[in-house]
């Protein structure tokens, strides 16, 4: 802004307020609060144009992503407009692209703004249009899908159901499942104790979930009772005498409760840099003092790279994860070479999960032995019941080759009667043939 240099204009320019030219013109340097200085004709205007304002104090604008957030004084007036864009980023679900092929829940962990509606919104559309899914998706404060009844088309072909009351979002969730049969429910900010719940009885009934939690680590969920639930809560055990000894622990511990309602956890620490949790691995190794090993996945200059590594290792986004000697470290030219050299699918080794209840994690036995890999974490090799606990992975049909390779039975290609003998360290036999001496045993004893 340039005006007329006067007299008022020099002590102005005395005080630092304004630059004078050689023209003798100067430029004044306003006040910036001043311009934007909001009266309560804005505020009217501008509550005006938006939607509606919920019980949750949010709006949006028909046909948009955009949200708009209501400041209240104390007899409700709005007397201040938060503005949050929403944007639909295609191709933001890069670093996540093998994971949509599996059926395991996912839940997504990151503070305020660091992108988590952005990636469930993409989700969405991929899931829907791509993968031909059944999508759902429950949308508290029309953020997912936009406002009004027409949803927007970033959300591709899934469908949208409204929630009237923020206070009654876990039973929308809840009449999605019963009413509309999805395969995929998605919902945006998990944060009550009902909500929680809704989400366990929706897993319980083999419907995949993908929701979105504030948080910042795992540890944080953890220690938040009303959402513990969500990684399986959290219940404090009193051991014995001699397993405490064992443990090197007091008789009171922490323990998880249940199996987690979401598998997998991802930590959006930044936009491009996430930390994929194993859940049931990761709480107890957490609970345990242990330090789980996680998949760190990183976004540069459009190149994903994925690799394994100690979760305290994994808190600097600026350095290189540390590459795991699975499939995952090989170049994408070279990966589908060996992937059919090691008999491995490479479109579902990328991501390290697989379906079934085999091995989930590439570069490790199928029984998870040897070092520490991503989901076997926690297995001790000082705990003499380790094998048992590695035997949870495996098909029956490998469980006889696995035990075999370490010692604890026979060849698995011994015949049939030599197959009923095998001991295991503790010399008790598993065949028929056992059991029945051992019944022909107790009734000897009795007589």
């Amino acid at each position: 802004m340039q005006r007329a240099c006067s007299a008022q204009s020099d002590s102005a320019c005395e005080e630092g307020d304004c630059l004078q030219e050689e023209d003798g013109t100067v430029i004044v340097r306003d006040d910036l609060d001043l311009l934007l200085q909001i009266t309560w004709e804005d505020l009217a205007a501008a509550e005006q144009a938006v939607g509606t304002f919920g019980g949750d104090n949010r709006a949006g604008v028909q046909g948009t992503l955009h949200r708009i957030s209501a400041i209240r004084n104390r007899k409700g007036t709005i007397v201040g407009l938060t503005c949050r864009v929403g944007r639909a980023v295609t191709g933001h679900i890069d670093m996540i692209r093998d994971m949509l092929e599996v059926p395991n829940s996912l839940l997504f962990l990151g503070r305020p703004g660091v992108g988590k509606t952005t990636v469930i919104r993409e989700m969405a559309r991929v899931l829907s249009d791509e993968l031909h899914k059944r999508v759902v998706i429950v949308d508290t404060s029309n953020e997912i899908g936009g406002d009004g009844d027409v949803p927007h088309p970033a959300i591709g072909g899934a469908r949208r159901m409204q929630v009237p009351d923020p206070s009654q979002q876990h039973r929308v969730m809840v009449e999605a499942v019963e009413n509309h049969m999805p395969e995929i429910i998605m919902v945006d900010e998990i944060g009550t104790e009902a909500e929680a719940l809704a989400c366990r009885t929706i897993a319980e009934r083999g419907v995949q979930l993908v929701a979105t939690a504030h948080g910042q680590l795992l540890e944080n969920l953890i220690k938040n009772p009303t959402l513990s639930d969500l990684v399986g809560g959290i219940q404090s055990v009193t051991l014995g005498d001699e397993e405490a000894r064992n443990r090197g622990t007091q008789k009171s511990v922490l323990e998880r409760k249940a199996p987690p309602t979401f598998p997998l956890l991802i930590e959006m620490r930044e936009r491009a840099f996430w930390v994929t949790h194993w859940v049931e691995d990761s709480v107890d190794c957490l609970l345990h003092g242990k330090a789980p090993v996680v998949q760190v996945r990183k976004r540069d200059n459009g190149h994903v790279s994925i690799g394994e590594c100690s979760y305290p290792d994994a808190d600097d986004p600026l350095s290189s994860p540390p590459q795991s000697p699975s499939i995952n470290s090989i170049p994408p030219a070279a990966m589908a070479a060996a992937a059919a050299a090691a008999g491995i699918d490479a479109v579902s080794s990328i991501g390290s999960i697989d379906s079934d209840e085999s091995s989930n994690f590439a570069g490790s036995s199928a029984a998870g032995l040897g070092p520490p890999t991503f989901g076997s974490s926690f297995i001790s090799d000082d705990d003499p019941y380790a094998w048992a606990q590695k035997l949870r992975h495996i098909p029956d049909k490998d469980a006889l080759q696995e035990l075999a390779l370490n010692g604890y039975i026979g060849e698995p290609n011994m015949s049939g009667k030599q197959r009923e003998k095998f001991n295991f360290s503790s010399g008790a036999g598993t065949g028929r043939r056992s059991k029945r001496n051992g019944k022909a045993n107790a009734r000897v004893g009795k007589s």
